[in-house]
């Protein structure tokens, strides 16, 4: 039986991966096109599995994502150690993929990267995406950690509880009298909603908690987290605002909360890969450090 993956096929598929086509993969690897696919079809032939689905750009299947991860933890391994002997390629940084949820990135999660010890010498890759779908990217072996609100640890991966992001039902002092007529919940079901994009629930959720069918079919979808605080505040709609982008609004009087008895607690873990790996670890204490400070 084979059981060895060779290097240079995985090297080769991953190229692939991140370029998107066995063409740019072999411009990157300086070698043609027809021995990147040669190198594929020999490392599926190897697996028995299909790793690929030749489209434009490749999509990676099931079997693929678990050799993708492999090589990408591989490489991480490989560059550590090199490291630790001191022999670092020249000029050579470190880059640590993370997938992070618009709203943590909005408000405390660059402030954590700020304490990376700089000796590290450490280069983010920082993907946005929903907090309910970080792990998906941690899965296919894109990213090597997430911000993530799944408790359950994706295979090879460890995890730890950050804390929790509160939302609060608000809108700005306009639409309240405009469309709800005071400050209450009562005509929240039927009036303009804010949502960050067509998978984000949370308003839907809200209502549901407080006995509605779910949010109205006029929904706003504004996908920056920035841009969506915005948008509740000049009144196009209602929406659950993180509470610590909330607060200045609030005490400015450009946000109204609807019912600041019923926040909305959302809990965040950090996900990260199995590896002895000293710049994963200085991340992640950095991580932690700031969000227990952030979030309740």
């Amino acid at each position: 039986m084979m059981t060895e993956l060779p290097l240079d096929q995985v090297r080769t598929l991953l190229a692939v991966v991140d370029e998107g086509t066995f063409d740019a993969a072999a411009a990157a690897l300086h070698v043609t096109p027809s021995a990147v696919s040669q190198r594929v079809k020999a490392l599926e032939q190897r697996t028995g599995r299909v790793l690929l689905v030749r489209t434009k750009p490749v999509r990676v299947t099931e079997s693929g994502e678990v050799v993708v991860r492999f090589g990408r933890q591989l490489a991480r391994l490989e560059r550590d150690a090199l490291a630790e002997l001191g022999m670092p390629g020249e000029g050579e940084v470190t880059r640590v993929s993370v997938a992070v949820n618009a709203d943590s990135l909005a408000t405390w999660f660059l402030e954590a990267l700020t304490r990376v010890p700089e000796r590290e010498r450490l280069c983010f890759e920082l993907r946005r995406e929903d907090e309910k779908r970080t792990a998906e990217l941690l899965r296919e072996g894109v990213v090597m950690a997430a911000v993530t609100s799944s408790a359950e640890a994706v295979a090879g991966c460890s995890v730890r509880l950050l804390g929790r992001m509160r939302y609060l039902a608000a809108a700005s002092p306009r639409f309240v009298e405009k469309c709800l007529g005071g400050p209450s919940v009562g005509g929240l079901a039927e009036a303009p909603v804010v949502t960050f994009d067509r998978s984000d629930d949370i308003q839907d959720g809200f209502l549901r908690g407080l006995g509605f069918g779910g949010a109205s079919p006029v929904r706003h979808a504004v996908p920056t987290s920035e841009g969506f605080v915005e948008a509740v505040a000049l009144g196009l709609g209602w929406g659950m605002v993180p509470e610590v982008q909330a607060g200045a609004l609030l005490r400015a009087g450009r946000l109204v909360a609807l019912a600041p008895d019923r926040p909305v607690d959302v809990p965040l873990y950090w996900q990260q890969w199995k590896l002895d790996s000293p710049a994963l670890a200085a991340v992640a204490s950095a991580v932690a450090a700031a969000a227990s400070e952030a979030l309740g």
